[in-house]
């Protein structure tokens, strides 16, 4: 990719803001165009597609590269996703996790974790589906021979949609695709990944219609909210600037301990994984050395343990208004890493990918119609598989901030099956790639 106009990450951040500004003051408008447009499509969605459009058109980039005097090529890249990830995630999931009743999370019933693991199965089954439809086409989007082999690069996209880039990474190790050609799985995985969290975004804005069309019974997540909404005008308060210190404090001060506490974590079990004798049992357990995954789990299990402390009372000064600040700001950089060019780079593998994440929304959709389940846990189930710990909690949050701990709690638990699962996965796309 080549330089875009910007690449001072002080001015991209600035227009990030910028086009959050945007979104959120045109969704304010109660008459004319805007209304009418925000009815349709939702202002989370327009947070995370207005910084795709910036990149397509090479406003901005998330990486590029340059050629220096020597004539070397070399990689640049932004570190506002990195940031945003790694610092404000876990402080808006600390902050929207103050005032949790974990008791009415529990209360949500069976069926977050039926349509959780529908969403993994659809994920296994969805890969070797694809690549029999698509051989009957073009066998040659599907062939390749020993490390070349299709089947080896899909692996590495069944780790991450299950699991997450731990996951991942430890498929590519495990079946040692060619690494010239990693680069077309990882094209593929930003681009269909982002495509369907898009489209679940959209599907917010008409979830009482989708829950209408399956029946749904929504009352659990209704209790839920409404507990949540009782309790924050029961602390409400105009927040001083003492509050949102405190708020600061508590939220980034635990992201601290999260980052100190799991560079140890990652480094005592990445000692122990590497001790397992068993190379497949081995990368079963790689997630166990990943800083992010301990970030998260740590950050989420203070939050919970201050939700029953007088810390909780700060729900009320907005404590999960400003997490909310946070969660936008990392959904313009997930927006920002989505060149929609790109879907046209390697037209074949893109399609296989479409393929593969329509069998899991239409296996998601089937069961969530025979079981009634509402619309949320149909979209936080499945992103908690394809989008991991980073965008489990934007879709939760997107219905409300009191939702955002569900889609933390689903992406842990898909981190830790992951590499099960994408291994089960990779056996049947073997299979299917020699029909």
């Amino acid at each position: 990719m080549t330089a875009p106009i910007f690449t001072n990450d002080a001015i991209v951040f600035g227009l990030l803001m910028i086009s959050l500004g945007f979104v959120f003051y045109t969704e304010s408008k109660t008459s004319g165009f805007w209304p009418k447009f925000y009815k349709i499509v939702p202002g989370l969605f327009m947070a995370y597609f207005v910084p795709a459009i910036f990149t397509t058109l090479g406003v901005i980039a998330p990486e590029w590269k340059t050629t220096n005097s020597a004539g070397e090529i070399v990689k640049h890249s932004s570190s506002l996703y990195y940031v945003s990830s790694r610092f404000l995630l876990p402080a808006a999931l600390i902050l929207m996790t103050l005032s949790i009743d974990l008791k009415a999370i529990f209360n949500l019933g069976s069926k977050a974790l039926i349509m959780f693991f529908t969403g993994t199965v659809g994920i296994i089954i969805g890969g070797p589906i694809a690549i029999l439809l698509i051989s009957i086409f073009s066998p040659e989007t599907v062939g390749g021979a020993n490390f070349d082999a299709v089947w080896r690069g899909l692996s590495t996209l069944a780790g991450s949609w299950i699991g997450g880039g731990a996951n991942q990474t430890a498929m590519l190790e495990i079946y040692q695709y060619n690494p010239a050609k990693y680069g077309g799985m990882v094209i593929v995985d930003i681009v269909v990944a982002n495509i369907w969290m898009a489209v679940l975004l959209i599907g917010i804005g008409k979830k009482d219609k989708i829950d209408k069309w399956l029946k749904a019974d929504t009352s659990a997540i209704e209790e839920l909210k409404e507990k949540v909404i009782n309790f924050t005008q029961k602390v409400k308060r105009n927040p001083s600037l003492t509050d949102l210190m405190v708020m600061l404090a508590i939220a980034f001060g635990t992201v601290g301990f999260g980052h100190f506490s799991s560079k140890y974590l990652s480094q005592f079990f990445s000692g122990l994984v590497a001790n397992i004798a068993s190379p497949t049992i081995k990368n079963m357990f790689t997630f166990l050395d990943s800083q992010f995954f301990w970030l998260i789990s740590i950050s989420t299990l203070i939050a919970i343990a201050l939700s029953y402390t007088k810390a909780r009372n700060y729900e009320g000064a907005g404590a999960s208004k400003l997490g909310g600040v946070f969660i936008y700001i990392l959904v313009a950089t997930i927006g920002m890493k989505m060149d929609l060019n790109q879907a046209f780079e390697n037209p074949g593998l893109i399609v296989i990918g479409i393929v593969w994440m329509s069998i899991h929304a239409g296996l998601l959709i089937l069961v969530a119609k025979l079981i009634k389940a509402p619309y949320f846990f149909l979209a936080v189930g499945s992103q908690a598989n394809v989008g991991g710990a980073a965008s489990a909690p934007i879709v939760a949050q997107a219905f409300h901030p009191s939702l955002a701990t569900v889609g933390v709690l689903l992406a842990v638990f898909g981190y830790a099956i992951g590499t099960v699962g994408a291994i089960l996965c990779t056996i049947l796309l073997e299979l299917a790639s020699k029909v």
